[in-house]
């Protein structure tokens, strides 16, 4: 008699992070959210998450009619997440499985069996930083539990799943560096130059609810065509030129000391690296571009690091 045997698939995804070369409020929307026109610019530097499954081990979707949360609880387990959230029903995750499920559910797309997953976080990037960590691991999850499971929504409709999940997570789904209006929502792809970036992420956080309720808080920058935002580029790739800026900058600066410390640290490096400093984000994650020529430099770019007042990291974009 021959043995059957099974064999365990893992899949090990990139979850990169995300800067904001600027990042304006337009104004505030009827349904309380703001307006907002950045560019994203998506790194090679991120967390990893590993997909584990067993092949040709499925659970059987009997009954349909039960809600998405109780099924994500089924089929989903999550690892190396504990300290992110108290509850996994909290962490983006398990929101991002949950969001896909009630599509499929409501969609009537649900197969008739589905198999059980076990996602490994390797967390890098640090919370409340603007880098989009979260966000990016909502997104990694969405597409690769959309091809797991078999559920072959095309990329419009993980984006507008995506977006019931986070501001942020359409972009990481969009997959490419892009102007992004709306609440992020509304992406266009640009093409930019090769580039890498010298990021400080100081221990610091701020609540964004505080930030947007903030009086400083600049809630009106005039709104900037596709056409001309791609036309400016170098105003904001490599600098950061009148009207281009992050609104949420002087605004964090003024309540952490820590990221006005490494905000400040970059600026003094501005001359040898030819680029801006400037804020990702609401922060708290600051980062310089580097010229090409400073790029290379591992010895320079050491010292650099060494002396910051905080982590610090050189990355490219994806």
């Amino acid at each position: 008699m021959t043995e059957r045997t099974t064999a365990t698939s893992v899949i090990t995804r990139l979850s990169p992070a995300k800067i904001n070369l600027f990042l304006h409020i337009t104004g505030k929307r009827a349904d309380g959210y703001h307006d907002l026109q950045t560019v994203f610019r998506l790194l090679d530097w991120g967390d990893y998450l590993h997909f584990t499954f067993v092949d040709n081990a499925a659970i059987s979707i009997i009954d349909k009619t039960f809600d998405a949360t109780k099924l994500c609880h089924q089929l989903l387990t999550l690892a190396g997440a504990d300290t992110i959230t108290s509850s996994i029903d909290d962490n983006l995750i398990f929101k991002a499985a949950r969001a896909l499920l009630a599509f499929a559910l409501q969609a009537n797309r649900l197969p008739k069996q589905l198999q059980s997953v076990q996602i490994t976080l390797d967390k890098h990037l640090p919370m409340g930083a603007g880098l989009g960590g979260g966000s990016s691991n909502a997104a990694t999850t969405l597409i690769t539990l959309n091809e797991i499971w078999q559920l072959n929504f095309d990329q419009d409709t993980l984006i507008k799943i995506g977006a019931k999940v986070g501001a942020d997570v359409p972009i990481f789904i969009f997959g490419q560096d892009a102007i992004a209006m709306g609440i992020g929502e509304k992406l266009t792809a640009i093409d930019l130059p090769n580039q890498h970036y010298l990021i400080l992420t100081p221990d610091a956080h701020v609540n964004t609810a505080e930030l947007f309720a903030h009086p400083k808080l600049q809630r009106d920058s005039a709104p900037l065509s596709i056409e001309l935002i791609k036309s400016q580029a170098n105003d904001y790739v490599q600098n950061l030129n009148t009207p281009y800026r992050n609104v949420f900058m002087p605004v964090v600066t003024s309540l952490a000391p820590a990221v006005d410390k490494a905000l400040r640290y970059l600026q003094g490096l501005e001359k040898q690296a030819l680029g801006a400093a400037r804020m990702t984000g609401s922060g708290s994650a600051v980062f310089l571009p580097l010229d090409a020529s400073i790029a290379t430099d591992k010895v320079l770019l050491e010292k650099w690091i060494k002396e910051a007042p905080c982590s610090g990291y050189v990355v490219g974009n994806l």
